[in-house]
């Protein structure tokens, strides 16, 4: 069994996109990362349908406009339109 090694495939990068907006994805940097995880630790930080996020995130795919965020666990995109984040919170 491959584990994973915490990077997305950048062949599955150029045909995932946005559930929502459709527009493309692609890997949130760290800064972004730690931004978000800052407003996580800080209980300020809630996915489209209003749940706290508790979890700090290790990786995330940000929409092409960058005004949506989705976790990835495990290597596995939760592109889920009430999963998503939208980045306005971080403004």
């Amino acid at each position: 069994m491959k584990r994973y090694n915490g990077r997305m495939d950048k062949r599955l990068l150029t045909i995932l996109r946005c559930p929502v907006t459709h527009t493309g994805l692609s890997v949130a940097k760290k800064d972004t990362l730690e931004r978000l995880n800052a407003a996580i630790a800080a209980g300020q930080l809630h996915n489209t349908d209003g749940t706290l996020i508790a979890e700090t995130l290790k990786e995330a795919l940000i929409t092409d406009d960058g005004k949506r965020l989705y976790p990835v666990n495990d290597g596995i995109p939760v592109l889920l339109e009430d999963e998503a984040i939208s980045m306005e919170q971080l403004d």
